[in-house]
């Protein structure tokens, strides 16, 4: 083995060691190395690209730039912060979501629906604006009762109540109590308030069985989304409505 081998040779050669802190230097701290100093130099350099980017950046700006997160965003106070969305779902519908079942919330939106129709086959809707009017035939005998049909003689009634639907008395009745006394006026206020009230707890019903319908619709798309299948999002989530998904199609065996 030849001497030049020797003295390369790696196994002969003494690990290099830094040298530590003198003891008369230990209040300066810990002695820098060369691997602290160079992930000191790494640290710096690298922040100094960086910043020397940003400032290129800066340079070359187009003061007529636009970015789409410009339209989601705004500067406050010299900050960036996001807009507030639109809400998706409200705490009630959110509330309700997590603690209860599909299977619960449908039934209770059938139970309204039930309620809704019974309210509804009860007060026949007589003040409502888009109710279709009834329709009643009478037949004749002879086209000269055709042209002197009187509807009141027909109907039993005073000329003035033929175009009521509800509470339309004969003259039989007229004829035995006095409609407008002070009695019966403090009635018919009376059934005329019940009525307000009652079409106050439709509406109420109508809106409650709504706002169950639109959870149980947002629940079934959750439970739809837990399917690995690849999906496009068509419609956002809003209040009133769940998100629209159109999924892909896969063959079953």
């Amino acid at each position: 083995m030849s001497a030049a081998f020797r003295k390369a040779l790696k196994s002969r050669q003494k690990n290099h060691k830094e040298r530590s802190q003198p003891g008369f230097r230990k209040n300066l701290g810990l002695l820098e190395k060369k691997k602290d100093y160079k992930q000191r130099a790494d640290d710096y350099g690298k922040k100094r690209k960086y910043l020397n980017a940003l400032r290129k950046k800066a340079l070359e700006k187009n003061p007529d730039e636009f970015y789409f997160k410009m339209t989601s965003t705004k500067l406050q106070d010299g900050v960036h912060l996001e807009k507030q969305k639109p809400e998706e779902v409200t705490e009630e519908q959110l509330k309700i979501m997590r603690t209860q079942d599909i299977k619960y919330v449908e039934m209770k939106r059938v139970s309204e629906a039930k309620k809704i129709e019974r309210l509804k086959s009860e007060l026949h809707l007589l003040d409502a604006e888009d109710k279709p009017k009834n329709t009643h035939t009478f037949f004749c005998e002879t086209k000269k009762d055709v042209r002197n049909f009187d509807l009141a003689e027909r109907l039993n009634t005073a000329p003035e109540l033929v175009d009521r639907v509800y509470n339309r008395p004969t003259l039989e009745t007229l004829h035995k109590q006095r409609v407008k006394g002070p009695t019966n006026m403090k009635v018919l206020k009376k059934l005329a308030k019940q009525r307000r009230q009652q079409y106050d707890i439709l509406n109420q019903r109508i809106e409650r069985e709504k706002k169950m319908f639109v959870i149980t619709q947002k629940i079934q798309t959750r439970k739809d989304l837990m399917d690995k299948r690849e999906k496009v999002k068509v419609k956002k989530e809003t209040v009133d409505s769940p998100a629209i998904y159109k999924f892909k199609k896969q063959r079953t065996r």
